[in-house]
């Protein structure tokens, strides 16, 4: 339920962004019965804001032309939203600067109460959100632009390095854009290869946004698309791994996306599937905590290949590189 001071700001904002609304349309707005919505527009003349009526059919409100409200005016529960939305920035894998995120924190502070901005600051203080890939994150502002293509319905050209590590050029029609699973997608139509394909960005070099136009179908759904290519593909491996910590530890170092973690009587139990058990492998190693592979015993393998391959490499500590790789 919506306290009353909450609606009154909602009030003040949605006649901040609307030259006029009648009063069954804020009624719908605010959820609330028209004589309400009359009740709280006398509360906020009475507190000195220019709201007013307008008539005519239907009837209506407005703010005096030329009356402007504060640039930010947030209830605490919305302040909270910005917080913990500016705090898990980093999970979005997005190189995002961290000067923006500290310079929006302390705008959205400074017009808060003190109890709300102490409460939020509890939280800022004593919460760290760090990404998990910081190798392939995009350039907010190569996103933003993508964005502003995906609407403008512009062309963009790329070169593109497959995952075969094959470099081709390509000019694409923007669909849309998605992050999934630590990457994120530009969905499109490539003329190239003349089909729907899926464009990984952190694979993306040299963009350019090209003057040319385009039309799309406007019964493409992006979001059902995405799921179909990425939500849907098998995974060849099942896994089963017993890590010797307890639940919340291992919480800290694994994502909840990428499997099931069950609390058992000698620590974690970690289920998940995956497709290609050397990369596997390599990821628990680095997770730096205890454990032992109870399913498949290919990645017990895979395991004891990659210790082989860190041992050649410790031993051939004067060799090149190269030489060290053509000998593991």
């Amino acid at each position: 339920m919506y306290h009353p001071t909450t609606r009154l700001l909602t009030i003040l904002e949605l006649l901040q962004t609307h030259p006029h609304l009648s009063g069954d349309e804020l009624a719908r707005r605010l959820e609330v019965e028209p004589r309400s919505v009359r009740r709280y527009i006398i509360m906020l003349q009475e507190m000195g804001m220019p709201v007013e009526g307008v008539r005519g059919p239907g009837g209506g409100y407005r703010l005096r032309p030329g009356f402007r409200l504060p640039p930010l005016l947030f209830t605490e529960e919305e302040a909270t939203a910005l917080v913990l939305g500016l705090l898990g920035a980093p999970w979005l894998e997005i190189d995002l600067s961290s000067v923006a995120v500290e310079g929006a924190l302390a705008k959205v502070y400074r017009v808060l109460p003190i109890k709300g901005r102490e409460r939020l600051q509890a939280i800022s203080s004593h919460i760290t959100l760090s990404p998990h890939r910081q190798e392939v994150r995009p350039d907010a502002s190569l996103l933003v632009s993508i964005s502003e293509a995906v609407q403008a319905r512009r062309r963009i050209a790329i070169e593109y390095t497959s995952y075969t590590n094959t470099d081709t050029h390509r000019e694409l029609e923007p669909y849309g854009i998605a992050g999934w699973n630590g990457h994120w997608y530009v969905v499109g139509y490539c003329c190239l290869r003349q089909e729907v394909r899926m464009f990984r960005m952190d694979r993306m070099h040299n963009v350019q946004f090209l003057n040319s136009t385009f039309t799309r179908s406007e019964d493409f759904d992006c979001h059902a698309y995405i799921i179909k290519h990425l939500a849907t593909i098998p995974a060849t491996w099942s896994i089963e791994v017993e890590f010797q910590a307890e639940l919340f530890i291992v919480q800290h170092k694994i994502p909840a996306y990428y499997g099931q973690l069950t609390a058992i009587p000698h620590g974690t139990r970690f289920q998940t599937h995956h497709n290609h058990l050397p990369s596997f492998a390599r990821y628990l190693i680095g997770l730096d905590l205890p454990f032992i592979v109870h399913h498949p015993p290919e990645l017990r393998e895979a395991l004891q290949q990659l210790a082989e391959q860190i041992s050649q490499i410790a031993k051939n500590g004067g060799e090149s590189y190269q030489e060290q790789k053509e000998q593991v």
